[in-house]
């Protein structure tokens, strides 16, 4: 095999410097399988629950011009594991002092800090650490999964938490009798209040169509855990004493006052694959929105989820060292530059598009749609580079992911812009994935499950107990 080349034979039109993930990797394992002193290095991650996933790799001999390029490959990889798997005791063996290296970047006082202190007290309660061990000493894979929703009887609500609307669908034994979306703005709200008052407006506006509410799902980007709110995008403008007192079981508040029916939320990115899983009769799905922010969920060959994060928003895709910075966790070239409504605003004065800077994300999404249905090609060079990235990212998934079918919605792709992304990403995979694009069926809803289809998936989710019933 030749060497293989980072620069991406489809360069994105309107971010020539994008510098894909995947192919920046597998020109580094290209390099280990050619160097002699090349030697194996496995980390481990290991969650609240006790469970643990395993990644084995191989870096170079770390010593002189390879430090550098070990460093960056394994930091990266960490990064994209914590994101995609999660995990806050973090064993990597195989090579001590590049693990000092990696456990000095991810501390309280270091270039990861925001992963660290994430990981740490946020989602599993307890200090993040990264321990280096033998290679032999590091823990294996211990996995499990459980199945997730498809309970369509009864009378249901389902909603679906955004950053700039709340989605809600009114389910009577498996058919939708009502949908409907509203405009909120929750990103800085402070006041917790907003947040249980515009929920809680949503089930009252789905049960206004039921007879009954038998059961209540939802689902919200971030990190839920036994319907507690572990971390959210959502809530980042309530303060922590804030988010302690009313957030973090802000839907045991809500279940209390629906009378105690079921009540079951989750992840986001989990229901959108569910939602694809439903609706194709397929397992082995990759759901990733492009709304607000990106999210990621997993439905495995089984038909079940794992415990894993899935949070694609901050897993890098584009490894220059000059790529976007993300403005909340301060890293680059996370997925959220890219593929979603900040990502389109981030790319529309490149395409030459100058919008006040006052204008939201979402309503820059609005103009760049009206522009696209009007034929500019300034929209369409948007869609085509989030579609060309998009392509180059699917292939840095499936080093993570056992991916049959790749469900893609969100209001980003919506329309014919949606199509672009699409069409643009499937070329990808066949010009540098082909062994990918022969495994991994692209597919998106159609419009109205795109708007609506999640909040339908989420009102699967909670198993009907005998006396559950609340009239509202």
């Amino acid at each position: 095999m030749n060497q293989p080349t980072t620069k991406p034979a489809l360069p994105p039109p309107l971010d020539a410097g994008f510098l894909p993930a995947a192919l920046w990797n597998r020109a580094f394992r290209w390099r280990c399988s050619i160097e002699p002193e090349s030697k194996p290095l496995s980390i481990a991650l290991e969650r609240g629950d006790a469970t643990v996933s395993r990644f084995d790799t191989r870096i170079l001999p770390h010593v002189g011009d390879h430090v550098p390029r070990n460093v960056k490959y394994v930091e990266r990889l960490l990064k994209g594991l914590l994101w995609f798997r999660g995990g806050s005791r973090i064993y990597i063996g195989g090579d001590d002092a590049l693990a000092g290296t990696i456990r000095g970047i991810y501390s309280a006082t270091g270039p990861r800090k925001f992963d660290f202190d994430f990981m740490g007290g946020k989602i599993y309660g307890r200090p993040m650490e990264i321990v280096a061990v033998p290679l032999a000493e590091v823990p294996a894979a211990r996995e499990t999964a459980k199945p997730l929703g498809r309970h369509l009887d009864g009378c249901r609500i389902g909603f679906d938490l955004g950053g700039s609307d709340r989605k809600c669908a009114a389910v009577i034994d498996g058919q939708v009798v009502f949908s409907e979306e509203v405009t909120w703005d929750p990103y800085f709200q402070s006041d917790p209040q907003y947040h249980y008052d515009g929920i809680h407006d949503t089930l009252r506006r789905a049960a206004a169509h039921l007879p009954r509410v038998d059961a209540i799902g939802g689902s919200a980007a971030g990190v839920y855990v036994e319907n507690e709110v572990r971390a959210g995008s959502l809530f980042r403008g309530v303060a922590p004493a804030d988010f302690e007192k009313r957030i973090r079981r802000i839907f045991f508040e809500l279940q209390k006052a629906w009378g105690g029916v079921p009540f079951e939320v989750a992840n986001d990115g989990d229901v959108t694959a569910l939602a694809g899983s439903m609706s194709l009769g397929e397992n082995g799905v990759l759901g990733i929105s492009m709304g607000t922010s990106v999210a990621g969920g997993y439905v495995n060959l089984d038909g079940s989820i794992t415990p894993w994060l899935n949070e694609h928003a901050f897993a890098p895709v584009d490894y220059r060292d000059d790529a976007p910075v993300d403005e909340w966790s301060g890293d680059r070239g996370c997925a959220v530059q890219y593929f979603c409504q900040q990502g389109v605003a981030r790319l529309a004065p490149l395409a030459g598009l100058e919008f006040p800077k006052e204008m939201k994300f979402a309503e820059q999404l609005v103009e760049v749609q009206k522009l696209m249905d009007a034929g500019d090609e300034r929209a369409r060079r948007i869609y085509e580079t989030i579609g060309t990235c998009f392509g180059y990212a699917i292939g840095h998934y499936a080093d993570f992911y056992d991916i049959r079918v790749l469900l893609i919605l969100g209001r980003v792709t919506s329309g014919e812009g949606g199509e672009i992304i699409i069409r643009r990403a499937d070329e990808v995979l066949r010009r540098e994935f082909p062994e990918l694009a022969d495994r991994i069926k692209l597919r998106t809803p159609d419009e109205k499950d795109k708007r609506h289809g999640q909040a339908v998936a989420a009102a699967s989710l909670p198993a009907l107990r005998k006396g559950s019933a609340h009239d509202g």
